[in-house]
C-alpha cells in the first residue's frame, strides 16, 4: 500500500481542513445501547425537514376524494362528475409524480442534493396555489375540473420528486444501526397526513353548517375545498427554509470524490467509520482528503488520482450516466433494481386501489353519505374517511418502526404481502355476506398489514440497498414504478368494477400481493448493510481482476 495510506499527524496548524458547521452535519458517537426508536435531536430535526413532503402527499391524495365530491354539489348540482375527469383529476398527481421521480431522482445524483433539495418543494408551494385560484364560477364544469387537474399535475411532480430527495438526504445522514427506523420514521408522516386530512374535513365543514346545511347555500362548498387544499401550504412554508439552506452531506461529497479515484483499503475503512455515525456533522471532517492530498507523495497514482478528484468534482458528475449504465448492467445489481421496481409497481396498484377508491369501502359500512342533506353527506363520509385512518394507517405505520431494525426489511415486506393477501380473500370471498362489524375489522387488518409491510419497506429498500452514487437515481426509478401501478389503478379500477364486480377486482389485487412476496425474493436483506462499503469492495475486486 502507497505511503498515503498511512494516517497523517503533520498536518501544518495553518492550513486546517475547511469546516462548516450544521446541527444536521457533526458526526457524533452515540452509546450503541440507545434503542433505534429513540431519536437524538438532530434525527428529529431531519425528521421534521424530511418528513413534511410524505406528509403533504398523503394529505393531498386522501383529500382529492372529498374535494371531487364536493365538486359534485358545486359544478354539476349533486350529481356525479364525468367519468373521464373525475378519473382524470383522481389520476393527475400520480401522473406527475412518475416525472418528478424520475427527474429529481437523476438530478439528486447528478446535481448533488443541496443543489436540487427544496425545489420540489417549492413545486408544491406553487402548484397549491394555482389549484385553490380554480375559476369554478367563471368557465364549464368541465374546464373547472381540467385546470384541477393540470395544476394537480404540477403538484405531483413536486410531490413525486419529494420520493428520491428525502430518502437520499435522510440515508447520507443516517447512522446505519438506525437508518430504516428514521426511513420508517419519515414515510409514517404519510399516514398523519391522511390522518389530518380526515380531521380537518371534518372540522371545516362543522364551521360550515349553519350556511350549508340551515341557509340551504350548498354552493358555499366552494369554500370548504379550497380551504382544505390551501392548509397544505402552512407545513410547506414552515420548512421551505430549512431544506433550501440544509448543506450537503459528507457522504455524497465522499462518494462523488470515490467515484474518480481508486478505492483503496483506507477509503472503505473510512466508509465503515462513518457508517456508525449518527445524524451528522462537519461538512469536512478533520483528516479529509483535503489535508491528505498535500502530504500525500507526488509518486503515488493513488494521491495522484485524489489530488484530481478533489480538483474536479465535475468529472464524477460528467460520468455519473455512463457509471450508472455500468452498475447496473451487472445482474447482482440489475435484479436489485427490478426487484425493488417490481414489487413497489404491484404494491401500488392495490394499496391505491382500495384508497383511492374508498368509496366502495364507505358503503360497506354505511358512511358513504348515500342520504340526507349535501352537508349531511359530506359530514358521513369525512367521518367514515377518519375511522378508515385511525383504524389502519397510522398503527401500522408505527408497528414498523419498532420492529424494523429486529425483524429486517425483507421478513417485513414478505409479511405484509402475504397477510394483506389473506385479508383481500377475506373481502373478495365474503364481499356480500360479510356484517358490517367484520368487514370493518378485516378492512382495518388489510390497512394495517399495507403499512407494516411493503407499503414502508418498498420506501425504505431503494434507500438502503443501492451505493449514495446512485441512490437517488434508483429510487426516484423505483418510485415511479410504483406510481405507475397507482396510475393504472385510478384509470381502471371503475371501469374493471362495472365490468366484473368489485370482488373480482379485489382478487386482481390479491394477486399482486402474492407476485409482490416472491419478487422480494430478489432482494438482500438491507440491516446493517452498507452499500457504499459493498460497492467499493466490488470495485477493489474488478480493479485487482483488471490488473491481473
Amino acid at each position: 500500500m502507497s505511503s498515503d495510506s498511512a494516517p497523517r499527524h503533520d498536518a501544518p496548524p495553518h492550513d486546517p481542513p475547511p469546516v462548516y458547521k450544521s446541527n444536521l452535519e457533526e458526526f457524533e458517537r452515540e452509546g450503541d445501547s440507545r434503542l433505534p426508536f429513540l431519536l437524538t435531536y438532530r434525527e428529529m430535526k431531519l425528521l421534521g425537514i424530511a418528513g413534511v413532503g410524505f406528509f403533504l402527499d398523503a394529505y393531498d391524495l386522501f383529500i382529492i376524494n372529498p374535494v371531487a365530491t364536493m365538486l359534485q354539489y358545486r359544478l354539476y348540482g349533486g350529481h356525479s362528475l364525468p367519468p373521464g375527469l373525475e378519473g382524470f383529476i383522481k389520476a393527475a398527481a400520480n401522473i406527475g409524480s412518475v416525472i418528478g421521480q424520475f427527474a429529481f431522482g437523476y438530478s439528486a445524483d447528478y446535481f448533488g442534493r443541496k443543489a436540487v433539495y427544496g425545489k420540489e418543494l417549492m413545486l408544491i408551494i406553487f402548484a397549491t396555489i394555482g389549484t385553490i385560484c380554480d375559476p369554478t364560477g367563471a368557465i364549464s364544469p368541465n374546464g373547472a375540473l381540467i385546470w384541477l387537474g393540470i395544476w394537480r399535475i404540477i403538484l405531483g411532480i413536486g410531490v413525486g420528486g419529494d420520493y428520491p430527495m428525502s430518502a437520499s438526504v435522510a440515508t447520507d445522514r443516517a447512522n446505519l444501526r438506525r437508518r430504516g427506523t428514521l426511513l420508517a420514521y419519515i414515510f409514517a408522516n404519510q399516514g398523519w397526513g391522511s390522518f389530518v386530512g380526515a380531521l380537518a374535513f371534518i372540522i371545516i365543514l362543522l364551521c360550515y353548517k349553519h350556511v350549508m346545511d340551515v341557509d340551504g347555500q350548498t354552493s358555499k362548498v366552494d369554500g370548504v375545498w379550497r380551504i382544505l387544499v390551501g392548509l397544505s401550504l402552512v407545513p410547506a412554508f414552515g420548512t421551505l427554509y430549512q431544506r433550501l439552506t440544509l448543506p450537503e452531506s459528507t457522504r455524497y461529497e465522499e462518494s462523488r470524490k470515490n467515484a474518480a479515484r481508486l478505492v483503496d483499503e483506507e477509503s472503505i475503512a473510512e466508509l465503515k467509520k462513518k457508517s456508525d455515525a449518527d445524524p451528522a456533522v462537519t461538512e469536512k471532517p478533520a483528516g479529509s482528503n483535503a489535508s491528505r492530498t498535500s502530504h500525500s507523495s507526488a509518486s503515488s497514482p493513488t494521491a495522484a488520482v485524489q489530488v484530481e478528484s478533489t480538483k474536479q468534482p465535475v468529472v464524477a458528475a460528467k460520468g455519473h450516466f455512463r457509471g450508472f449504465v455500468m452498475y447496473f448492467s451487472e445482474w447482482r445489481h440489475a435484479k436489485v433494481l427490478i426487484g425493488t421496481c417490481t414489487c413497489w409497481f404491484l404494491l401500488d396498484i392495490a394499496f391505491y386501489g382500495i384508497n383511492l377508491n374508498q368509496n366502495v369501502v364507505l358503503q360497506q359500512i354505511g358512511f358513504d353519505g348515500s342520504s340526507g342533506t349535501p352537508w349531511n353527506r359530506l359530514f358521513k363520509i369525512g367521518v367514515g374517511n377518519l375511522i378508515i385512518t385511525a383504524l389502519g394507517f397510522v398503527p401500522g405505520y408505527y408497528v414498523t418502526i419498532l420492529t424494523i431494525e429486529k425483524l429486517g426489511r425483507k421478513w417485513i415486506q414478505i409479511q405484509g404481502f402475504l397477510l394483506a393477501a389473506l385479508f383481500l380473500a377475506i373481502l373478495a370471498g365474503k364481499f356480500h355476506t360479510l356484517s358490517t362489524p367484520a368487514f370493518v375489522v378485516c378492512f382495518a387488518f388489510l390497512q394495517f398489514f399495507f403499512n407494516f409491510g411493503a407499503n414502508t419497506t418498498t420506501y425504505c429498500y431503494p434507500a438502503e440497498v443501492f451505493p449514495t452514487r446512485f441512490r437517488a437515481s434508483a429510487h426516484g426509478m423505483s418510485a415511479a414504478c410504483g406510481k405507475a401501478g397507482a396510475i393504472i389503478s385510478a384509470l381502471a379500477f371503475n371501469t374493471l368494477t362495472k365490468k366484473i364486480g368489485t370482488p373480482a377486482v379485489l382478487w386482481i389485487f390479491f394477486g399482486c400481493c402474492i407476485a409482490g412476496a416472491g419478487f422480494t425474493l430478489l432482494l438482500p436483506e438491507v440491516r446493517d448493510r452498507d452499500p457504499d462499503i459493498v460497492y467499493a469492495e466490488e470495485l477493489r475486486e474488478r480493479d485487482r481482476l483488471d490488473h491481473n
